[in-house]
């Protein structure tokens, strides 16, 4: 029975290079993710095992682990997210329930699954906020609502799965992925969100990914109930 750390969301930006960075360390990886060709296509680069699995739809948990019927998970990563920008005259309960499904309650639900082979691996979860939690941005109360439910959940697990869990999240700021590609479309926007990070440049997945890398490893024993901005200064000096 294999190690397998699972990455929730493998085929965007940060899940796919956190996939990559584990393969370069020899580790076992289970891949999921909805988009079943972008999926296919990774899983068979890596040599990774995968299960095609909308975390919107019941039974997502069951479906995965019918895939892994002999494997032993030792990490796991919410990779998942939205840029859900709305003022808030039009923000509505249906936009709330949508985001906060996919953000915190899929989350919860994946979790809960997995706790067991966890506790028994004294195994570590990672879990992405945005810097928009801590942060204000005009337009943000969706997304924003439902990251900063994130960082709660992230401290009340570490606090309850302790001393056999790790939980901890990581808060990054705009990053070139393909859910930002419409704000990023027009090259001025681009490089005037860029330069409103101190290390003026937008993060890219390798950024957050090789610090989950880091966190769901041995090398990080001792931390936990972290919420740790990778966002360019964005959260402290701008």
């Amino acid at each position: 029975m294999s190690d397998k750390y699972l990455i929730f969301g493998a085929t965007g930006s940060i899940g796919s290079s956190l996939a990559l960075q584990l393969k370069e360390s020899n580790q076992d990886v289970h891949l999921i993710s909805r988009n079943e060709e972008e999926l296919k296509t990774l899983s068979e680069k890596l040599g990774f095992s995968c299960t095609v699995a909308d975390v919107l739809e019941d039974g997502f948990v069951d479906q995965i682990k019918s895939d892994m019927a002999d494997s032993n998970v030792k990490g796991l990563t919410y990779c998942i997210g939205s840029i859900d920008l709305k003022p808030l005259k039009r923000v509505t309960e249906s936009d709330m329930n949508q985001c906060m499904k996919l953000n915190l309650y899929s989350a919860i639900e994946a979790i809960q699954g997995f706790q067991d082979e966890l506790k028994k691996n004294n195994g570590s979860i990672v879990l992405f906020s945005s810097v928009a939690a801590q942060k204000g941005f005009t337009n943000h109360t969706i997304i924003a609502s439902a990251k900063a439910a994130i960082e709660g959940l992230t401290v009340t697990l570490a606090a309850e799965l302790a001393p056999t869990i790790r939980v901890n999240c990581i808060a990054p700021s705009l990053t070139d992925s393909k859910i930002s590609q419409s704000m990023l479309k027009s090259e001025v926007v681009a490089e005037a969100l860029a330069k409103a990070h101190p290390l003026k440049r937008l993060g890219k997945g390798s950024d957050s990914a090789a610090l989950a890398k880091f966190l769901l490893s041995g090398e990080s024993s001792w931390i936990t109930g972290q919420i740790i901005g990778v966002d360019g200064g964005r959260s402290s000096l701008s």
